[in-house]
């Protein structure tokens, strides 16, 4: 007995298990003693308890088989976690936990190393990329969506600004004869700082001295002050990811509403600004195809085609380090309650199921096919001709096909 229990508090080092509730770490390692699981089983075993402790599901307690063979219980347990995992989510009688109800930061101004721009991180030759180039103008974002990759690079509770980044833009050196889509929402959002330290000074100022650039600013705020009382640069997009009221309400934390954010990409369509909206992650749940209808029909109401650069549909894409950081939070969230396959060597929806949320998304905007870009993000190639009914032959013709749909839209000049 001894030395399995010296087996066992081996295994549950550089896990979870401590932060399991005490009565279900006392009953793992029960079961543990009593079964004689070995060191991969107990691993999985205390990822399944946290994951139901985070999806608001059932305890491993009330989950586990009631059978004296190891090999039965084991196959048991993970057949009835995988059920709840492939189920659609519900979000009816979900309740939230330890979510912040206000922004607290630590704001820190220091000069950075490099400039930050370069092309998006998740760039892939095994998906279709649009080659988009980023500016890190900020690091680490002030939302807390639960999805959210950024706070497995980033310090979520401290927002660095780079003291040299007006300087850094004005000596960036760039081809005049080329056309450049350049994007600000990735290491953070791009517009709940405001101009803090000077940023959308530096940025417009950019976007005037450098009109064959496309600057995109991608947010899910509604803080659009600083749009409102400036001349803005025709070559300036703005942007918004947008999602259901339940997801906004479940899983993206501190973010504005659907109504704020559509409320300010009107106000902004308004002063003459191209606007564009992100559906990115489309999440499976219960009825969840006629709550993006719903708001997918509010913007064909809302915005005329000519208004709207690009709508972009995307899903959810892990990497290992953002899955155990969503494991390591004490929070509650449904978003990895959902069946996982690889996608490129990240994990994603079946293709069955992205086939039906894109298709359903892509033909419930046809009355906008003609005027507006649309594009799928981060998906693999036949993923396009299953759901678009074309697909691009490589990224480079993929980005051809955007910054020149973008530049008429912008009434530019498209610069190859």
């Amino acid at each position: 007995m001894n030395t399995y229990l010296n087996k066992f508090n081996d295994s549950v080092k550089n896990t979870l298990f401590i932060k399991l509730p005490k009565n279900e770490q006392e009953f793992i390692k029960n079961k543990s003693l009593e079964l004689k699981f070995s060191h991969q089983e107990i691993k999985q075993i205390i990822d399944i308890a946290r994951d139901l402790s985070t999806w608001n599901e059932e305890s491993i307690i009330k989950l586990f088989p009631d059978h004296n063979q190891k090999k039965v219980v084991f196959t048991r347990l993970r057949k009835a976690y995988e059920d709840i995992r492939n189920k659609p989510n519900s979000y009816e009688n979900f309740e939230l936990k330890n979510i912040p109800q206000e922004q607290k930061f630590t704001f820190k101004t220091e000069a950075k190393d490099g400039f930050g721009l370069g092309l998006c991180p998740v760039a892939s030759e095994k998906t279709r990329c649009c080659n988009l180039l980023t500016l890190d103008a900020v690091e680490s974002c002030g939302f807390d969506c639960s999805y959210c990759s950024i706070q497995s690079f980033y310090n979520q509770n401290t927002i660095t600004f780079d003291s040299n980044f007006a300087d850094k833009l004005k000596n960036l050196n760039l081809d005049k004869n080329k056309t450049y889509h350049i994007g600000t929402g990735q290491a953070s959002d791009s517009l709940m700082w405001g101009n803090r330290e000077g940023i959308l000074d530096a940025l417009f100022l950019f976007a005037k001295e450098n009109p064959n650039v496309i600057l995109e600013f991608k947010t899910k705020s509604d803080n659009i002050k600083y749009f409102l009382e400036r001349d803005i640069p025709n070559n300036i997009l703005c942007t918004w990811s947008l999602n259901t009221p339940t997801i906004i309400e479940n899983e993206e934390h501190l973010a504005a509403s659907l109504d704020k954010r559509l409320a300010s990409a009107r106000a902004v369509a308004d002063k003459g600004v191209k606007v564009g909206f992100h559906f990115h992650p489309i999440v499976q749940y219960e009825n969840y195809l006629s709550d993006y209808a719903k708001v997918y029909a509010r913007l064909l109401k809302e915005f005329n085609p000519s208004e709207v650069a690009l709508v972009s549909f995307g899903t959810l894409t892990f990497i290992k380090p953002v899955i155990k950081q969503l494991r390591d939070r004490e929070f509650r969230s449904k978003i990895t309650q959902m069946p996982l396959q690889d996608a490129s060597g990240k994990s994603s929806y079946p293709d069955s199921i992205k086939v039906e949320m894109f298709k359903h998304a892509y033909e419930s905007f046809t009355p906008w096919h003609k005027d507006v870009f649309f594009y799928l993000c981060m998906e693999e190639h036949e993923m396009w001709s299953k759901t678009f009914g074309y697909q691009y032959s490589t990224n480079n013709d993929f980005e051809r096909a955007m910054l020149s749909s973008y530049s008429t839209k912008l009434d530019m000049e498209f610069l190859i």
